[in-house]
């Protein structure tokens, strides 16, 4: 007989009793419907804690694999204060001989770990860094883009549309509507580069978190689609997870897009993608819009000054040496393999030392993180997009009122 989720707890009691009555292992087992190894973990744990050993287990991880113990973190920073000119070498071999611990920290841990407290001093770049645009409410057309899917829907061939929309925040131009197979972000490139072309660059882009905008999995939520933006000079800003109000000029005009062009779909993506075209026409240039004071969008709307081009390869003349970026997100020295991360795949980096054994990896005009001589990853930095890559917090949204 199975478990009785309702009753856990007794149904261990009842399975240990029969154990402790005489009975085999092997028949109480087939009896409940559960494994040898299973019954013999329970009745361990009964003769080890007695009955509160039947209780559930907490499922929650004893350690966090990148996580530093904080007692081992504050020993460092003992360690740098009492010994101000020590580097991140010196203290991990000083920190190997005082505590005994099992695996001591990387040399690039120890370094990040003074960085992020304020003990490492950055050298001043002479490169120009490009200045974050001001956020918050714009009022200029191609200042502010917001990007989105609207949600997926299925057409008359039973297949699924995922349009992706994007508008100008200040005019509610939009400026595309496409019918996509999937989020995936090979169809996303094609459709901002087709925008791009059209209508030139804009000097930030407004999206959510979710794919193929932002990874969570990623290197400080960067994907792919979001280095290539900042490749081409292009400001990111992410709502906060969870709050589409935030985005709600856009989400209104998905509600006329779905009412509109949606309900009921056309039979395959080539009918509904012209429904799209003609919404666009119409929304654009025939229909007015409250919140403009009945003027069209086509009207307050002229294409951004910024050409879009292929992108220069990054140049870094103020590092040791400059690095491709393999296809699995490593960066190879020689026979040296360092992990960094796959949304960086193609790209080149800048490899400097800023401390002996101590390797810095920039990207552009921030600095990603660190690694040494014997780790083969990269210790991430503190966020260095902070100024590019932002998630608005509560304050910052009362200016973002829905139009």
């Amino acid at each position: 007989m199975p478990w009785k989720e309702c009753n856990r707890m007794d149904e261990r009691l009842r399975f240990v009793a029969r154990l402790l009555e005489g009975e085999k292992m092997s028949v109480v087992c087939r009896d409940f419907g559960i494994s040898r190894p299973t019954g013999y973990k329970i009745f361990n744990r009964y003769k080890d804690f007695g009955l509160e050993g039947l209780g559930d287990r907490s499922r929650r991880p004893y350690r966090h694999a990148n996580q530093l113990p904080f007692q081992v973190e504050r020993t460092i920073i003992a360690i740098k204060r009492e010994h101000p000119t020590w580097g991140a070498r010196k203290i991990r071999d000083k920190l190997v001989r005082d505590l005994p611990i099992g695996h001591p920290p990387a040399t690039s841990t120890v370094h990040a770990v003074l960085d992020r407290n304020g003990f490492v001093q950055r050298k001043r770049r002479r490169r120009y860094k490009a200045e974050g645009t001001p956020l918050g409410h714009v009022r200029t057309p191609n200042a502010l883009w917001c990007a989105d899917y609207k949600g997926e829907f299925r057409m008359g061939n039973r297949q699924y549309c995922y349009p992706l929309t994007i508008t100008d925040y200040s005019s509610r131009f939009l400026l595309a509507c496409e019918g996509m197979d999937s989020t995936k972000s090979t169809f996303a490139f094609a459709g901002f580069e087709r925008a791009f072309k059209d209508f030139g660059l804009p000097e930030t882009i407004r999206t959510d978190n979710g794919t193929p905008f932002a990874s969570c999995n990623a290197l400080f939520g960067l994907s792919r689609l979001a280095v290539w933006w900042l490749r081409l000079g292009i400001n990111i800003e992410r709502i906060k997870p969870g709050h589409p109000e935030q985005n709600g000029r856009h989400e209104r005009m998905h509600l006329t897009l779905k009412k509109e062009a949606t309900k009921p779909a056309s039979f395959n993506l080539l009918q509904q993608q012209a429904r799209f075209d003609d919404f666009v026409t119409v929304y654009n240039q025939e229909r007015p819009h409250q919140a403009l004071g009945g003027k069209y969008p086509a009207e307050l709307y002229t294409p951004s000054p910024r050409e879009y081009r292929v992108p220069e390869e990054p140049d870094y003349p103020f590092h040791d040496r400059a690095a491709r970026v393999t296809q699995c997100g490593r960066i190879c020295i020689g026979k040296r393999k360092i992990n960094l991360s796959t949304v960086f795949a193609g790209q080149t980096v800048g490899l400097r030392e800023e401390d002996e054994g101590i390797w810095v990896v920039s990207f552009l005009d921030y600095d990603l993180g660190f690694f040494d001589q014997d780790e083969g990853r990269v210790e991430p930095a503190p966020n260095p997009f902070i100024a590019k890559v932002l998630t608005m917090s509560p304050e910052q949204t009362v200016n973002h009122v829905p139009g």
